[in-house]
């Protein structure tokens, strides 16, 4: 499991660890989909019914801080969850993160 999230999270990519019916994991997926991304730059991996989603959860803590989700990584650093990644967007920082990492078209 700790495979699986070091293996994804890359500098040149946004990474959201999420479950689909989570109101703030929709708030992050919203306020991403307004980006024009690199193909592949944008991975959004649903641990929903996983076998191993406690043990991903608790990794994300020891890495973050917080087990909750979503947990969004720009390249390697995580800026939180949704309401994160939408103050973020609203102050017009966003934006920028993206584009030092190389992630928009």
């Amino acid at each position: 499991m700790a495979e699986l999230v070091k293996a994804q999270i890359k500098g040149d990519k946004v990474v959201v660890f999420l479950k689909p019916t989570c109101p703030y994991c929709i708030l992050a997926k919203d306020v991403l989909s307004k980006y024009k991304f690199k193909s592949g730059h944008l991975e959004l991996i649903d641990i929903t019914g996983r076998s191993d989603m406690g043990s991903i959860q608790d990794y994300l803590q020891q890495i973050t801080g917080a087990r909750t989700v979503p947990r969004v990584f720009i390249g390697e650093q995580c800026i939180g969850g949704g309401s994160d990644v939408d103050g973020l967007d609203r102050s017009g920082k966003l934006e920028g993160m993206l584009q030092a990492i190389g992630s928009l078209q």
